[in-house]
């Protein structure tokens, strides 16, 4: 907008000046700031100011400033690093002229503001005031700072030196800085010397806060009584707008206020002595606090400050008597006082929060009272983070609860879902706001405009551009996106107020209140509807928590331990969305390191409350696993026991029920007759509930433009905890080699799922999709995180500590109970063989481990028959040529029997038994697979065995059948697993291991005539097994058979074992001409009964060809021998 303007005032351009020197001073304190933490911290101190090289150049630069030291002597260090010494402090020195220069400046404006009789009145020409009141305090804050400054003399001093031996000559600048240094050594001194002039302009601005000042200043009582922030007392005004003569200065920060008050008596002390009207301001800011923010987190301890100040000056005794008073009074009371305001907001926000969730359509006529009790709320918030973090040296000794508030987290959280609620429903706002600017402000300015009585050109003009924007308002450009800039408005409202507030001006803004308090609601209004963003920074920014990061952490931890307040810990990393707010233009290098700091603390919080959540859990977990535990089997033998005892004399009973440990009854834990007693489950389950309604409360949280998903942090936490948990409810002892059973392990880990699953309750989360990812991860050899899964560990113990157990130890398979058993008991023997094979057991294990680690434990037990296959060979190769003969004599008994007797078979037999038990332990867990699968992907389970079923293939075609049917369990003709092993175990001559496949076949058929000389392998009907596992062999001869000689290709397979059997039934038909006393017949006839169940195993060997062989009549005696030789045993 353009207007004509007097020269005199478009020379004066007080409104941008005050303006831009009040937001340059922000940027000026923010760069000071900067370097004085830089010289307190040794990390990020220039290092040449601690060298002791330099010590004394620096010492005798100090002595001597502002004056310059030319001693070469002394100087002689500094010539040497006067590149670096420039290089380094350049910045440092820059700020310090800048701050010179600002100096001169606001001085200058100040000067200005005086001559031409500004009158400043917070209720008429508030930005005016406002503005004022803020540079004054931006300057005076710069000042003292720069005051704090230690190493500012030695810098600047250290700085004009080297840039005088760089160019001959000082530093431009450097004079009159070392002057303004010199002169603000005790900068309250001065600051009240060069505030002289502009006493009256402080005095009529400090005068305007009579009227609002202690208004705002009022008790918790106080705002019951008035019934404050409350829209449901007076129902029938509830939709008429929130109005007042003094619209923005309702939501004006009283802890800005007060800042106002103490530092502008401190500038101007004689206003104290000249009107007892000022003491209505001047005590009770005084009373109020003992510490004022000077910027973020430094604070001025005025009382004593001032009262120092106060001493130096004559007549002022009885003003440092007040101040001495007003800090005991500030001591005692000021903490109370507070917190009880902080009590009444709490209600008051929450209040608030559900009658506008509810009826958001109220935030268009009560924003004002949403703006309030942002203001009213952050200044309590300040006061608490401001004298929590600088206590009172008279207050170190003594109780400060009033100066704790473990319920601050609310209050936050309050907050911030007020601030939400402005943002979701800010529409609401701009469409009711520019309704009333065009159907009610418009009006009620055009009629005060047109009964102005004297009404200069220039002021005619802005006043009727005003009328003229208002009216031009459209709803339904808003409606469509497009919003109106209003910033030229507020920007020309602010120029006219300079423009009517001089002592010549011809329109007295003074004299025309009503106007000014009209044009001050419509700027408010204006900004509801483009500048929402603005008056949130204004009332509810909490950045300085950046700067509070003790204070902030500690609350935090606080609130996570006290179940009241946990649902209100997600207000923690919530409130690390404002830190980048208290960033500067002026000072954009600090931007990425307050940026990067709101990234990590929120990073931080975030994963603290997940952690929390997941310890819960844990706890819940671990006390639900311990009641599923009592409901075991194993868990049962108490009870039996204790009915057992019940049926013996009551003289034995007694005695032996005392011994008894107490029993444990499941679900005892569920009797109650109260609910009022809390048990540590329902301390657990409140706490779980108060914590997820934290964590679920916000979907994304955007902090300096990252998304932050608080869900995704409990998720990971939760993979996390519920990977290590399988582990460790395996409870493998490596020392002892015990782990659970995996019934067990199955029952705690679905206890766990349970728990897990509950928390869908509480929090929209995809719990199966931890399930998948972890459950799935636990089917591979290892984690992501690189740990033992369950899969590795149990496929390592059944390998390296039961199956060899089973070879060393009385355990036998059992082809009946389809299991493996412990025949006798073992001290040695930390389990039961029974307890970890059985189909129950298996079928947890596939379940537990699923296709993929079953898969895994299939090739693992493959990779160590193939080892043991490799040994064999070796064996084959020390015994070759005995082995040539023995093959081509099978139609010569005697001379096959002469060759077999300098043959050694306990080597060969002993792998043989360890490749048929391992074998063995494989087809039970192959089993086991099919049976999961069969109920779990039973269409997909189906459809491989229909495929199975009914594809005839062969070739390469049929190794492809057979891996996908081995992938669900299915048995196969020739094991592709097993074929796959020994390909890496074969040799390079192809037609050299074919000759040795050979010979190992007719090694194992002449040796199974040695098993009748060991009374293990008499044959038991009972476990259909042979003690000594020998009827294994059976599984071991057609898998090698089958594996081996499909691996060499020439498709001999039932040609080889054909010639098997014929040796084998040429060997063992001569036992029965033996007449050694030293073979047992028992052993004999198992013998015969191993051959045919070597050929009922095989895929590729008929009964007809075993009768054409071996005599059925012989098998069918041996048969009948072993029946009937173990009927006497079961009586």
């Amino acid at each position: 907008m353009t207007t004509r303007l007097s020269v005199m005032q478009s020379q004066m351009k007080l409104a941008e000046k005050l303006t831009i020197l009040t937001d340059r001073g922000r940027g000026l304190l923010a760069r000071l700031y900067n370097i004085k933490k830089a010289c307190q911290d040794p990390n990020s101190r220039p290092a040449f100011l601690s060298e002791k090289l330099l010590e004394p150049c620096i010492k005798a630069i100090e002595k001597k400033f502002p004056q310059s030291e030319k001693s070469q002597s002394v100087l002689g260090p500094v010539d040497q690093r006067k590149a670096e010494i420039l290089k380094v402090l350049s910045v440092y020195y820059t700020t310090f002229r800048d701050i010179l220069e600002y100096k001169d400046q606001v001085l200058n404006l100040f000067t200005v503001i005086a001559s031409v009789h500004v009158t400043f009145d917070i209720t008429t020409n508030f930005d005016m005031t406002k503005n004022y009141f803020d540079l004054i305090v931006t300057f005076v804050s710069m000042l003292l700072l720069l005051a704090r400054v230690e190493d500012r003399k030695a810098m600047l001093g250290l700085y004009n030196h080297a840039f005088e031996l760089a160019h001959q000559r000082s530093e431009p600048s450097f004079a009159r800085l070392g002057k303004m240094v010199d002169d603000f050594q005790s900068p309250m001194k001065k600051l009240a010397e060069e505030f002289v002039p502009f006493e009256n302009c402080i005095s009529t601005a400090l005068c305007s806060l009579l009227h609002l000042y202690p208004r705002r200043n009022s008790t918790a009582a106080q705002w019951r009584a008035q019934e404050m922030l409350s829209l449901v007392t007076k129902p029938t005004v509830l939709l008429n707008p929130a109005q007042s003569e003094t619209m923005r200065c309702e939501y004006l920060p009283l802890d800005t206020i007060e800042r106002w008050i103490i530092i502008g008596y401190m500038v101007c002390p004689t206003l104290l002595q000249s009107n007892e009207r000022n003491h209505g301001l001047w005590r009770p800011a005084l009373q109020n606090s003992y510490c004022i923010t000077l910027f973020r987190d430094e604070v001025l301890m005025f009382h004593k400050y001032i009262e120092v100040f106060f001493d130096s000056i004559k007549g002022f005794g009885k003003r440092v008597a007040e101040v001495k008073e007003s800090a005991a009074v500030a001591l005692q009371n000021a903490g109370a006082l507070h917190k009880e305001r902080r009590k009444f907001l709490r209600s008051a926000l929450l209040e608030l929060i559900q009658i506008l969730t509810d009826q958001p359509g109220l935030l268009g006529p009560k924003a004002l009272y949403v703006l309030m009790a942002f203001s009213f709320t952050r200044d309590e918030i300040l006061w608490l983070v401001r004298h929590n973090e600088h206590p009172h040296p008279k207050l170190k000794n003594k109780s400060t609860g009033d100066f704790d508030d473990p319920q601050l987290p609310e209050l936050l959280f309050y907050m911030e879902e007020l601030r939400a609620l402005v943002k979701k429903y800010y529409q609401v706002l701009q469409q009711y706001y520019v309704q009333y600017l065009n159907g009610y402000d418009a009006i009620v300015l055009n009629n005060l405009v047109k009964n102005l009585p004297l009404c200069p050109e220039d002021e005619s003009i802005i006043l009727s551009s005003f009328v003229q924007q208002m009216e031009s308002l459209n709803l339904k450009e808003i409606q469509a996106g497009q919003v109106p800039d209003f910033t030229g408005f507020r920007l020309d409202w602010f120029r006219l107020q300079a423009l009517t507030s001089i002592g010549k001006a011809t329109l007295v803004l003074s004299e025309n209140a009503e106007l000014a308090r009209t044009l001050n609601t419509i700027v408010f209004h204006t900004m509801m509807v483009d500048s929402v963003d603005e008056l949130l920074f204004e009332t509810s920014d909490l950045s300085v928590f950046c700067h509070h990061s003790r204070f902030f952490e500690s609350a935090f931890e606080h609130c996570l331990t006290q179940p009241t307040q946990s649902r209100f810990s997600i207000a923690f990393p919530l409130i690390c969305t404002h830190f980048i707010n208290c960033t500067h233009d002026v000072c954009p290098e600090e931007r990425y390191h307050i940026g990067d700091r709101s990234l990590s603390v929120t990073n931080a919080f975030l994963d603290r409350l997940a952690k929390e959540i997941k310890d819960i859990v844990t706890k819940i977990c671990s006390e639900q696993c311990n009641l599923s535990d009592q409901l075991l089997p194993k868990n049962a033998a108490p009870t039996l026991v204790k009915m057992e005892i019940q049926k013996l004399k009551e003289k034995d009973k007694q005695k032996i029920l005392k011994d008894l440990p107490p029993e444990v009854e499941p679900g005892k834990e569920s009797i109650r007759k109260t609910r009022e007693n809390l048990t540590g489950m329902d301390k657990y389950h409140i706490l779980l509930t108060e914590l997820c309604t934290a964590i679920n409360h916000s979907p994304k949280i955007v902090v300096w433009e990252h998304i932050f998903s608080p869900k995704e942090y409990l998720l990971q936490h939760l993979e996390a905890r519920f990977s290590k948990a399988l582990v460790g409810m395996m409870m493998y002892n490596p020392n002892t080699n015990e782990i659970a059973k995996p019934t067990e392990l199955i029952t705690s880990v679905k206890t766990y799922m349970t728990v897990l699953q509950g928390i869908e309750n509480y929090v929209h989360v995809d719990i199966p999709r931890v399930f998948n990812n972890v459950l799935l991860q636990q089917t591979q050899q290892t984690d992501s995180h690189g740990e033992k899964t369950i899969t590795m560990l149990y496929t390592n113990w059944y390998l390296e500590v039961f199956l060899r157990r089973v070879t060393s130890s009385q355990i036998c398979y059992s082809p009946f109970q389809k299991a493996f058993l412990t025949l006798q008991p073992d001290p040695q023997l930390p389990f039961n063989a029974e307890e970890y094979t059985d189909i129950s057991e298996l079928r947890a294990l596939a379940e537990l481990i699923g296709a993929y680690g079953m898969k895994f434990l299939h090739e693992s037990l493959m990779w160590h028959i193939a080892s043991q296959i490799g040994e064999l060979k070796k064996l084959v190769l020390e015994n070759k040529d005995l082995l040539s003969k023995v093959r081509t004599s099978f139609d010569r008994p005697e001379m096959m029997l002469q060759l077999s007797h300098q043959l050694k078979f306990e080597n060969l037999l002993t792998r043989l038994n360890i490749i048929g038990v391992i074998l063995a332990f494989s087809s039970l867990t192959q089993e086991a697979l099919t049976d999961v699968l069969s109920q779990r992907v039973s269409f997909l389970y189906s459809s491989i065995v229909d495929f199975r079923d009914h594809v005839k293939a062969g070739g390469p075609e049929a190794v492809t059948v057979d891996i996908l049917s081995s992938s669900v369990g299915l048995p196969c003709n020739v094991d592709p697993a097993l074929v796959n092993a020994l390909k890496m175990e074969r040799e390079i001559d192809p037609e050299k291991d074919y000759n040795t496949s050979c010979l190992l076949m007719v090694f194992i058929a002449v040796s199974l005539r040695a098993l009748v000389r060991n009374e293990s392998t008499i044959y038991n009907p009972v476990h259909e097994a042979h003690p000594n596992n020998c009827h294994c062999y059976a599984l071991a001869i057609n898998a090698m058979a089958g594996a081996l000689f499909q691996l060499h290709g020439q498709g001999d397979v039932e040609e080889r074992l054909r010639e098997f059997l014929a040796l084998a039934s040429s060997s063992l038909l001569t036992l029965t001409q033996e007449t050694d006393k030293q073979v047992s017949v028992k052993a004999k006839e198992s013998v015969f009964l191993l051959l045919d169940h070597i050929v009922k195993e095989s895929p590729f060997l008929t009964q007809d060809l075993l009768e054409s062989c071996f005599p059925y009549a012989l098998l069918r005696n041996s048969f009948h021998t072993v029946l009937k030789r173990d009927v006497p045993s079961k009586h």
